[in-house]
């Protein structure tokens, strides 16, 4: 059924971003700054001397299909109706974009296979089993009730800093929806992930940066106050365990604090991590980064491939 679609998401849906000129001007990410802070040295390799080495893997193309598809079934869902979302052959959809994608890796990666047939048939089981749960369980996540949707995929382009006019921030969200009942926003951000995130990995302060910083740069693009922005982890778990007597799952949300401190940390990080990098006028720094030796470099795509060495 078709609703009315509030004034402030018909301004963000027509909003016209600036167009880079690259000759001069270039944009960092959140997994720019994720890489750096896990280890200074890798994201010189990767991004300052373009050794850029993809690492092709089941779980990567898992994420990628499953954003796909929810993406797909909450955009019906939310433009359309809740029945006419069930109605669409979500299966089939996730079983064409979990193949294609595979597919589009492995031309990538010279034809050199990167998973089994075992293997991918168990990544796609836990894919259905997550989708049926969503689908069941849906009402308990997702409401039409107030809530619109702002779109997926929304890009965000900013300058993080006024000072540096040739540097931009850039990310993609995932998914913003808008409650008319308080005139606040959702950004969600969704996850795949084998069992959950567990106390480690929710105060592990490079996962939380990233929402944390989309938060306060949709604000700046946007003009939306930042206390009416919200934030959330949506984890799916490809796993349950065995043998517990409690429920479990398949989904676990997490709302990470994303006050002032936080966002002053995350911020720092972010300018610490471009005045390291890059200079005045945004090009990269010609020096030498330090490697952070550690377990991380047991799965290190530079060290497997022996371009570098503890």
């Amino acid at each position: 059924m078709a609703r009315k679609t509030p004034d402030i998401v018909k301004q963000i849906k027509k909003y016209k971003y600036p167009e880079l000129n690259y000759s001069y001007q270039h944009s960092v990410s959140y997994s720019q700054l994720q890489t750096y802070l896990g280890c200074p040295h890798k994201w010189q390799l990767q991004y300052k001397d373009n050794l850029g080495i993809q690492d092709y893997n089941i779980h990567m193309v898992f994420g990628s299909a499953l954003h796909e598809v929810l993406q797909k079934y909450l955009t019906i869902m939310y433009d359309t109706s809740g029945a006419e979302a069930d109605r669409f052959e979500i299966d089939e959809f996730f079983k064409e974009q979990f193949f294609e994608i595979y597919n589009e890796n492995l031309k990538r990666n010279k034809g050199i296979h990167f998973s089994s047939p075992h293997e991918m048939r168990e990544f796609y089981n836990d894919g259905i089993n997550i989708i049926n749960f969503i689908k069941k369980k849906r009402g308990a996540y997702f409401s039409r009730k107030g809530w619109h949707l702002v779109g997926v995929e929304i890009p965000l382009l900013v300058k993080p800093n006024d000072f540096l006019t040739n540097t931009f921030f850039k990310g993609y969200l995932d998914l913003v929806l808008y409650d008319e009942r308080d005139g606040k926003f959702k950004i969600i951000d969704i996850k795949t992930s084998t069992n959950g995130w567990n106390k480690w990995k929710k105060n592990d302060e490079k996962k939380t940066f990233q929402l944390i910083l989309y938060k306060k740069y949709f604000s700046k693009q946007f003009n939306v106050p930042i206390e009416k922005i919200d934030i959330e982890f949506f984890i799916v778990k490809r796993k349950l365990y065995e043998d517990v007597e409690f429920p479990q799952k398949r989904v676990q949300e997490f709302v990470p604090p994303s006050g002032k401190n936080k966002t002053n940390i995350a911020t720092k990080s972010l300018s610490d991590f471009i005045s390291e990098c890059f200079d005045t006028s945004g090009k990269i720094r010609d020096k030498v980064h330090p490697k952070f030796v550690g377990k991380q470099c047991d799965w290190c795509v530079f060290s497997e491939k022996g371009i570098c060495k503890k």
